[in-house]
């Protein structure tokens, strides 16, 4: 390769990267901050699958300890720890602990949502955002991703990959954020919590 190749290559490699930067400074200005522990959850709307098809966002879970979880009916990790989100919602939906599971499934109907979730015996909130909004929103790299918010509005964990959300961290977490005391003897795992360590 010549040396007049290289510098095209490299001048070729600058534009193409200088404008890219201009396109997402044109898209998002100065509104890009980084999803991460202690910053502000972003505000995001996704709609509702029973029929009623509502907005609904992050305003409506104001004051609340609220698990912020992006899925998709398609993908296996997210099947293996939903039993673990419910189990965690049964255990403490009493205190104030509120989940949001926002679907990302683009050709899925908003009913076909609503009987996956069913069928799974999901009883917590369950949106569908198919213009996938909340991925921009959120920063989301992968399936599923999970963000607790605290009553503040506040990030207090952030968890790409299933997880086992009746672990004794995470339950000590939520406990915490929802003012409980920080014991949690005698708290049964989930079935599911089995299943996900095999993984």
């Amino acid at each position: 390769m010549t040396v007049r190749k290289q510098w095209a290559i490299v001048i070729g490699a600058i534009v193409a990267l200088g404008a890219g930067s201009f396109a997402f400074q044109r898209a998002f200005g100065n509104k890009v901050e980084q999803v991460a522990i202690g910053a502000p959850a972003p505000p995001f709307t996704a709609w509702t699958v029973d029929g009623s098809h509502q907005a609904r966002g992050l305003a409506n879970y104001k004051g609340d300890v609220t698990i912020l979880n992006v899925w998709a009916t398609w993908c296996g990790p997210c099947k293996a720890e939903m039993p673990t989100l419910e189990h965690l919602y049964e255990m403490y939906k009493g205190n104030g602990l509120k989940i949001v599971a926002v679907s990302i499934d683009e050709t899925a109907t908003d009913d076909s949502v609503k009987t996956y979730a069913r069928n799974m015996g999901l009883t917590f909130d369950i949106l569908h955002d198919p213009q996938y909004r909340i991925e921009q929103a959120y920063q989301v790299v992968g399936y599923p991703s999970s963000y607790v918010i605290d009553r503040d509005g506040v990030i207090r964990k952030v968890w790409l990959g299933a997880a086992d959300w009746t672990s004794p961290g995470n339950i000590a977490l939520v406990r915490s954020l929802l003012g409980l005391p920080a014991s949690v003897a005698g708290v049964e795992p989930s079935p599911a919590a089995g299943r996900l360590a095999a993984r």
